[in-house]
């Protein structure tokens, strides 16, 4: 329950992060390529923190971010 606490954190964290850099409106090239690199660190950061809640709430084990995404849908049919 703790390591999913620190990734939700995580997760949070990184969002935070992608979301200063959204609010502006005028970005060079250089804040373009940050954007999208802090948009990569935050998908992954997501996508690890569901991984692990579904195995630990769900006991679901998934491999990948498709996987994470679709388990929950699979599951609520």
């Amino acid at each position: 329950m703790e390591r999913l606490s620190e990734r939700l954190t995580e997760a949070r964290r990184a969002l935070a992060s992608l979301e200063e850099l959204a609010r502006r409106r005028e970005r060079s090239v250089i804040e373009r390529d940050a954007a999208i690199m802090r948009f990569a660190y935050t998908f992954e950061a997501v996508w690890k923190a569901a991984q692990l809640y579904l195995y630990e709430h769900e006991g679901l084990e998934v491999g990948s971010p498709k996987q994470s995404i679709r388990a929950p849908a699979a599951s609520a049919c």
